[in-house]
């Protein structure tokens, strides 16, 4: 997914950095660019301000998919995509939103056009997302985003 690729390109990172090197970057980027250091430059500040939203934003959906953040919320994950049915579902530009009976949603990242439409047209959309979406494509869970 282009998103993703944007934000490991702009913090300098890829799939195999680990959180505690992700958190450092992270770190390293906000002391660069904080608003607060151009306080005397009303510009400079506004432009630190834009990309300093971009970095925090990168940084918090680069964690959301971290394999570590998958690892550490994985039994949350299969008790809700092995007991939960689907509620609801739409697909937009590649990402999947599935939004569970349990009131848990997850956006699945690169998935193809045809694979949405064989759920769309499954029997059993449950069944089929079990067998060829859950554990195939790169997810995060977004209904913590939405509470927080």
């Amino acid at each position: 997914m282009k998103k993703i690729v944007d934000f490991r390109k702009l913090l300098g990172v890829n799939e195999s950095t680990e959180l505690k090197e992700l958190k450092t970057i992270y770190r390293n980027f906000m002391k660069d660019c904080h608003p607060d250091k151009f306080q005397d430059n009303p510009e400079e500040q506004l432009q630190a301000e834009a990309k300093s939203k971009e970095i925090i934003e990168a940084y918090h959906f680069l964690v959301s998919i971290a394999p570590e953040t998958r690892i550490a919320n994985k039994e949350e994950y299969t008790m809700t995509t092995g007991t939960s049915g689907i509620a609801d579902f739409e697909y937009k530009a590649q990402t999947l939103k599935i939004t569970f009976a349990d009131g848990s949603a997850y956006e699945y990242f690169d998935v193809p056009k045809g694979v949405y439409t064989k759920l769309i047209n499954a029997d059993s959309p449950g069944r089929f997302a079990r067998r060829h979406i859950y554990n195939e494509f790169v997810y995060r869970n977004v209904s913590k985003l939405a509470t927080a």
